[in-house]
């Protein structure tokens, strides 16, 4: 859907294309069964690179671990986008674990007498430069701006002592035949500062060395990867932090809380501009918070952001400095007579995402996912129900807290599928270019498909949906979901990412990530 409806050839629309077959690619984390997970292993975050060749998660206990491909050595980056679209449908997609480091460290913020958890919220890849990985890391308070990149380890192969001379264990090699007298200089440049010592055990002869000299050739030993925090932005938060995103021009990003939208430039961790700011004079009068915000993919002055009730608002940073009014606001009018205690809980946004080339907004609220055109305000073009079967159950969810779990979801590079999780560890996809009725029900596992859900004839695209039709076709199995499966309110899959350009999805479950392709 995204940059026009697809055309086949001879200029006639193609028909929708058939639901993907979905396969087991690989598992990170798997736990034994009956194996207790731990809370701080629990993956809080997921973000694909712009290649796709590098995949971040992160966890309650404040790590990042980066991911590698592995199978994409021989990408073909001369083949043209149809030839690397047929080969990667062709391809088994791998990764292997890369490194991993310590984000963030549980701290106490002694002013508001308030412990600030080391749980990281969300990752962003940065643009790479010279070999180095660089991305932004953020928990409740405190965003770190990373670079990651190979380091040499230089170890000495030769010193210029006749080890005849020398007793003991130091770390002496075979003398050199070289005659110079001091540290290895590379063509005429400082001399390499990478010594080793000798060890402690090292004893002269009687008499001493005559002529004691330093390492003559230091040579690289081994590569390791090296993870150092290059800023931190911090104290510019009052509340959660919610969201960030990077900029299209590659220099700044935005930073959201319930209440306000900063603006960052990379290389200033110590000054941000306030860009929105929805908290009142008196709080008491508070009705709406942020729940998330994204930039346009490639125009660097439009961002959105989303809100507790249901709109999303559309941000021209060209019209003012406090961008207290949107451009365009996009939200679904409800239906008459429809309105009950939980209307405005499940209608609360909890993430969104622009289409690849920003024309598309995915939302997802507690009950569905819908899909908005930025040319068209007065309604979603499309709204996926991700699990009716739950509406008879809303009273129970909102006793154990579960009505205010935040799903994410995310488009696949081509943006004729969409993408969000659900209870059991159940994540769906749906299609969503016109006359699709694909919607797939898989469970992370081994086995994706052995929990298929009977699919409606197609997507709600109607802005008035009959919601006590709903309910009373919901209301005939409470305790299962629409294939007679028992749903498990405790076990959620919350968090999930599509590859840029392949047909590929990892989701985590607790603290097991989950890979598979179409």
């Amino acid at each position: 859907m995204n940059g026009g409806d697809k055309v086949a050839a001879g200029g006639v629309p193609a028909g929708p294309p058939q639901p993907l077959d979905w396969k087991f690619s690989q598992v990170f984390g798997e736990r034994a069964a009956g194996e207790e997970v731990q809370e701080v292993d629990i993956i809080s975050a997921i973000e694909f690179d712009k290649s796709g060749d590098h995949l971040a998660t992160g966890d309650r206990g404040g790590r990042v671990v980066l991911f590698e491909r592995t199978d994409a050595k021989d990408h073909g980056r001369s083949r043209s986008d149809l030839e690397k679209m047929d080969y990667s449908m062709n391809r088994h997609p791998e990764f292997r674990y890369k490194t991993e480091f310590q984000s963030h460290e549980p701290e106490f913020d002694y002013l508001k007498s308030l412990e600030i958890e080391e749980k990281i919220n969300k990752i962003k890849w940065c643009q790479s430069a010279n070999g180095a990985l660089f991305l932004l890391s953020t928990n409740d308070k405190t965003i770190k701006f990373w670079k990651v990149q190979e380091k040499k380890v230089k170890k000495i192969s030769e010193m210029n002592v006749d080890p005849s001379k020398a007793t003991g264990n130091g770390s002496i090699a075979s003398s050199s035949s070289s005659s110079n007298s001091g540290p290895h200089i590379a063509n005429g440049g400082p001399p390499d500062r990478s010594y080793s010592y000798l060890s402690n055990d090292f004893s002269f002869p009687p008499g001493g060395i005559p002529s004691l000299r330093l390492p003559s050739v230091v040579v690289s030993h081994e590569t390791s990867l090296v993870a150092r925090c290059r800023r931190v932005y911090a104290h510019a938060h009052d509340y959660h932090i919610n969201s960030i995103s990077n900029n299209s021009d590659g220099e700044t990003f935005i930073s959201a809380d319930d209440l306000r939208i900063n603006l960052w430039n990379l290389e200033i961790s110590n000054q941000s501009f306030n860009i929105v700011d929805v908290k009142p004079a008196n709080m008491e009068d508070l009705t709406e918070v942020i729940t998330s915000a994204e930039f346009h993919p490639t125009h660097c002055n439009t961002l959105a952001y989303s809100s507790s009730k249901g709109s999303i608002r559309l941000v021209d940073l060209r019209q003012s400095a406090l961008c207290d009014s949107h451009a365009k606001i996009f939200q679904e009018q409800e239906a008459p007579g429809s309105r009950s205690f939980f209307t405005e809980i499940i209608a609360s946004v909890s993430d969104i995402k622009f289409g690849k080339k920003g024309r598309y907004i995915l939302s997802r609220d507690y009950m569905t996912l819908k899909l908005w055109d930025i040319n068209m305000d007065s309604g979603p073009v499309a709204t996926f129900q991700v699990h009716e079967h739950l509406r008879p159950k809303l009273c129970d969810l909102y006793e154990n807290d579960s009505i205010f779990d935040k799903f994410e979801c995310c488009l696949s590079g081509d943006g004729l599928r969409v993408a969000t999780g659900s209870y059991s560890n159940l994540f769906r996809v749906f299609g969503c270019s016109p006359g699709s009725t694909e919607a797939t029900t898989l469970e992370a596992s081994k086995n994706p498909m052995r929990r298929q859900v009977p699919t409606p004839s197609r997507p709600s695209r109607t802005l008035g949906n009959s919601i006590t039709r709903v309910v009373r076709r919901g209301a005939e199995n409470t305790g299962v979901d629409a294939n007679g499966n028992s749903f498990d309110f405790t076990t959620k899959l919350l968090h999930l990412a599509w590859h840029p350009s392949e047909n590929s999805i990892a989701c985590a479950a607790a603290n097991s990530l989950y890979m598979y392709y179409a």
